[in-house]
């Protein structure tokens, strides 16, 4: 379940506005006919620092269609909600392999494709994430061994990741 076209489908905004502020209890399962309140017992009325996310990660497949509108619009209120929060914000380009020809052949070309960039800028500017918090990776998927091409990437994004999480509580 993510957020899936459409009201009513998937996790609505507003649970994870809920869960962003850390009002989610530990489990709780979404329903998306029915969001949160303060008066279900998944709600968690005084959550601790540990409670609250510290980072938000928004993530997109490179070789997936445009996004439908009324998607993009729940990503940029739920992003807005988390700029309102001051919660750091970077967004995981996935697949970037079976997206680009120049990447399937070396990941090392990943920064020179031009169909990648356009990919990253499009959804810089749909979203408002900054072209340098928005991070391509290669997901493995059928291989029997590590790629430090591969491992490179994500480690950068994990790295990162972490790092603005720590920002983030370090400026509370």
């Amino acid at each position: 379940m993510g957020l899936e076209e459409g009201d009513g489908n998937g996790v609505s905004p507003h649970d994870i506005k809920l869960a962003l502020e850390g009002h989610v209890k530990e489990k709780h399962k979404f329903n998306p006919l029915s969001p949160l309140s303060h008066r279900d017992p998944g709600y968690k009325a005084s959550p601790s620092l540990d409670d609250k996310v510290h980072v938000l990660v928004c993530v997109y497949s490179a070789n997936a269609s445009e996004l439908k509108s009324s998607v993009l619009e729940k990503m940029k209120d739920i992003r807005e909600a988390a700029s309102e929060l001051d919660i750091p914000q970077l967004a995981i380009l996935t697949h970037i392999d079976e997206a680009c020809g120049e990447t399937e052949k070396s990941l090392r070309n990943v920064y020179n494709s031009k169909y990648l960039r356009k990919k990253m800028s499009d959804f810089s500017s749909a979203l408002g994430i900054p072209m340098n918090c928005i991070l391509p990776v290669k997901n493995y998927s059928d291989e029997t061994s590590l790629d430090e091409d591969a491992n490179t990437l994500i480690l950068n994004a994990l790295k990162l990741m972490t790092d603005f999480g720590d920002d983030f509580i370090n400026n509370l």
